[in-house]
């Protein structure tokens, strides 16, 4: 099966007429599709709500951007401070999101939203630029080819698709399960390039209970629908923690099935996480206290925190347990008066006394005050 070819074929017919076998039931925040003209609502094919993770001031990538509704909730959040960028292979899928962004441009206020012609599973590659490199100098023998290859490397080097550590905030919706599983280490790793450092997640996709059977990934109806590349459950989310992300996490779950394909259940979920700082993390005088309710609990970077004790942490791991989501289950500590930072060499769950920060700013959601 040519997963590419069967998956753009499906697509480019879900652009010229709505298919109700490729949506999934999601709840959107309706004030931001009211300026969306009809036709991308209705030709669009997703099974969650990653504009929800939206900020201002936001440059936001949406892999398999299709018709653009997501692209276009998330440009009405990012403001004009922000940027909104769609990647699709599919020539009618942007030629439905391209029909419409004149029109956008002047709801919103100004054009904050570009989309372009790329595979998700290679962001540095830049298709269109592809196609025209092959129309000047056609392939019609091994030394052609041999160049296109030399020259598709100079390109993704020097004038990448999307560029290094250039992206706040990767989303996507119900798209990954759709590239072919020898691509996808490629795909989570290209993921992680293209974000900055501190950089968020938020993947919307299908995944499935048990691990799908190879009878039902040569299937190519399913695969196209969304269930025969479905990620299984833990395998999604240890997927992003082998590419080098932290604080992955479901953020959402749908207790019921969408489907059951031959007793495997096969529900919409949302992954979250967070490509950490690589710079020195650097000792400032910080603490966080978990609040519980579990006695302990560690997190991707070999912290142990115990419950209710002030835990020695340096300034990487502070900004991060200020972000979702762990913002809610930790107090962080920044002392009154900041100590001359220092490499951060503490032992995993070591205490910070109380007069250490006593004084100091303490940050963490909810209470009362």
């Amino acid at each position: 099966m040519n997963v590419e070819f069967n998956v753009k074929e499906r697509y480019a017919e879900g652009a010229q007429q709505k298919e109700e076998a490729l949506c999934c039931p999601v709840d959107y925040d309706t004030s931001l599709l009211k300026i969306l003209p009809e036709e991308i609502i209705e030709k669009d094919y997703g099974c969650g709500d990653p504009s929800r993770y939206v900020q201002a001031g936001d440059t936001v990538l949406d892999l398999g951007s299709g018709g653009g509704k997501i692209c276009y909730m998330a440009a009405q959040i990012v403001g004009d401070k922000g940027q909104v960028i769609g990647i699709d292979m599919t020539d009618d899928m942007l030629a439905l999101a391209r029909k419409y962004q004149e029109q956008m441009a002047e709801v919103l206020g100004g054009d904050r939203v570009e989309f372009k012609k790329g595979y998700i599973q290679d962001l540095a590659l830049n298709l269109k630029a592809l196609e025209q490199q092959i129309q000047q100098k056609p392939i019609a023998k091994l030394a052609d080819w041999q160049q296109l290859e030399q020259w598709k490397l100079s390109q993704k080097k020097n004038q990448p698709l999307i560029g290094n550590n250039s992206i706040d905030l990767v989303i996507s919706n119900c798209v990954l399960n759709l590239v072919a599983k020898e691509e996808r280490t490629q795909m989570i790793s290209e993921i992680f390039r293209v974000l900055k450092p501190g950089g968020r997640v938020a993947i919307s996709d299908i995944i499935s209970d048990e691990y799908v059977p190879e009878a039902l990934q040569k299937d190519s109806t399913l695969w196209s629908g969304c269930i025969s590349g479905a990620f299984q459950e833990q395998e999604f989310l240890q997927a992003f923690l082998d590419a080098g992300f932290v604080a992955v996490a479901y953020d959402k779950w749908d207790y019921k099935p969408w489907q059951v394909v031959e007793g495997i259940e096969f529900r919409s979920a949302t992954l979250t996480a967070v490509k950490p700082d690589t710079q020195q993390n650097m000792d400032r005088g910080q603490a966080a206290i978990y609040k519980g309710p579990y006695a302990k609990v560690y997190d991707d970077q070999a912290g142990v925190f115990s419950r209710g004790e002030r835990i020695a942490i340096g300034d990487q791991t502070f900004k991060i347990l200020n972000q979702s989501p762990y913002s809610n289950d930790f107090i962080t500590i920044a002392p009154l008066k900041e100590n001359e930072p220092k490499a951060f060499c503490a032992c995993p769950g070591s205490k910070r006394p109380a007069t250490a920060t006593k004084g100091g700013e303490q940050r963490g959601s909810g209470g009362c005050c």
